[in-house]
């Protein structure tokens, strides 16, 4: 995917998104905006209550599309046979996407009337976004091969270490000796070396992808502990949500209240 198409996926999420709330606010503003106890008589009442055609609509749709943004990126993360399939960042964009849209949609559902199990379920979604919103920032950190896996620490360390080997035994230079100091120093101990103008730029550029390297271990292992904290509110909530999402659909149904179908 060439990057002026990547945004222009961006853009259609974003459009859908916002488009998709801006209906819903314009059909039902006038019944959102009304004290719960005076909703009975609003004359589009039996339409965009939770258990209307609308408002239960939303709520099917909406579970759906979570259900689908959930499910399909964590296949393609951790089943090895879809591994191949796409690149892992545009999936995590896809998932966000989704749980994006599904929840705005369940939100109109309520008809914004939370109480009992259902609150729960609806403020655990609310931390499941928000610390979506937060992961993908620290998931975006973390160094990845172009078919979008995670290096871990190992194969990090271990390309430093070969980017080390190559300037000690082609160049004699030492790397540790000249990570810490300052740009003009760094000239200088190449200068020392004599090493031929052909050899320079790459001896330069050697240099830079370890410096980099060693910038991205650092940020690799400031990242995974972040990671681990990140992991105590996304993945419990996450199952919170989905528990009380299917307590819910199974007293809905029990209660014999039926959508289009």
């Amino acid at each position: 995917m060439t990057q002026f198409v990547h945004r222009l996926f961006i853009t259609l999420y974003f459009l859908i998104i916002l488009i998709t709330t801006g209906i819903l606010v314009y059909v039902g503003l006038s019944f959102y905006n009304l004290p719960i106890e005076e909703r009975f008589y609003h004359p589009q009442y039996e339409l965009l209550k939770p258990s209307g055609l609308w408002g239960h609509g939303l709520g099917v749709i909406g579970t759906l599309i979570i259900i689908i943004g959930l499910f399909s990126y964590m296949a393609r993360k951790r089943l090895h046979i879809f591994s191949r399939v796409g690149v892992l960042k545009y999936w995590l964009e896809f998932h966000i996407f989704m749980c994006t849209l599904g929840p705005v949609m369940v939100l109109f559902h309520t008809s914004f009337k939370f109480g009992g199990i259902v609150s729960v379920g609806f403020w655990s979604m609310a931390i499941v976004w928000a610390s979506g919103v937060i992961g993908r920032f620290i998931y975006l950190q973390i160094p990845r091969t172009i078919e979008g896996r995670e290096l871990d620490l190992i194969e990090v360390q271990e390309i430093k270490n070969n980017v080390d080997a190559e300037l000690l035994e082609k160049y004699d230079i030492d790397f540790s000796e000249i990570k810490t100091g300052n740009l003009l120093k760094t000239k200088l101990k190449i200068v020392s070396k004599n090493i031929s103008k052909i050899d320079l730029n790459k001896v330069r550029r050697l240099i830079r992808n370890q410096r980099i390297l060693v910038y991205r271990i650092e940020r690799l292992e400031r990242m995974q502990r972040l990671f681990k904290y990140w992991h105590v509110a996304h993945l419990p909530f996450a199952l919170i949500m989905l528990l009380i999402m299917v307590i819910h659909v199974i007293v809905v149904l029990t209660f014999g209240y039926k959508w289009i179908f």
